[in-house]
């Protein structure tokens, strides 16, 4: 898949997923905005960068900020035709112990931050007459949950279906929308793990960072603009598989 002449915006580029998915397009061609709230660390993302990459910080909760990304962005490559919504935090803490802040820095960043993006970067991509692709990264506890992670999921479920609304309400722009819900995705320790680790999953390993930014590039290639609205669930086949106690 070659991206060449396009511009890709990433936010929460500076590490994990999201630093994978930059340097992937960049890899394929691409020109990179990479977003992060952490200066330093999506500096280093474009240092590592095959071509050209700019490297932005802002608070992806402040539309202010959203806003004003974009435009730079805009403004030095001169178009935006594809937007990864990567950034978000968690917080697994006990329902009765999570305080009201805590929740409204996840919703606003994970949830608030996914449509202000989106449609910021709509903006540039419809005024251009050539359409773009938008994918978001959801997760698989949207459909699935372990104790204490309302916040999370609850984020995660909400960006589903933002997903398939905004697909609907930017078709005439010919801009795609589709999300990506990774299960369980190592990003820091991957030689750490152990064998039940990989054995638990059908496809007999952990996932990386990597398998989200090949999926990133799959759903975000000018070919299969057919595929739109959907969550692609990459999770080494783990939300398919039964579970029982033997």
């Amino acid at each position: 898949m070659d991206f060449t002449e396009k511009v890709v915006v990433v936010t929460g580029a500076g590490n994990g997923i999201g630093k994978a998915v930059a340097l992937a397009y960049s890899h394929a061609g691409a020109k990179v905005a990479a977003i992060d709230l952490e200066q330093a660390a999506v500096e280093q993302t474009v240092q590592e960068m095959a071509g050209e990459g700019l490297a932005l910080q802002a608070d992806i909760r402040l539309h202010k900020e959203v806003r004003q990304l974009m435009k730079q962005a805009f403004d030095h490559f001169g178009q935006i035709d594809i937007l990864i919504n990567n950034a978000g935090i968690s917080a697994f803490k006990n329902m009765f112990e999570l305080s009201v802040e805590e929740w409204d820095s996840i919703i606003n960043t994970n949830l608030r931050g996914t449509f202000l993006a989106s449609r910021e970067a709509a903006t540039y991509m419809k005024d251009s007459g050539k359409g773009g692709s938008i994918v978001n990264i959801a997760s698989t506890r949207a459909t699935m949950s372990e104790p204490d992670t309302e916040a999370y999921a609850a984020t995660k479920g909400g960006i589903t279906a933002l997903t398939h609304a905004l697909a609907m309400s930017l078709q005439n722009d010919y801009i795609t929308v589709n999300s990506i819900s990774p299960g369980w995705i190592e990003t820091k320790e991957y030689d750490s793990l152990r064998p039940v680790d990989h054995d638990q999953h059908p496809s007999k390993r952990v996932g990386t960072p990597s398998d989200i930014a090949r999926a990133c590039l799959f759903l975000t290639s000018a070919e299969n603009n057919f595929i739109n609205g959907e969550n692609l669930v990459v999770d080494g086949g783990m939300t398919r598989k039964m579970m029982y106690e033997h």
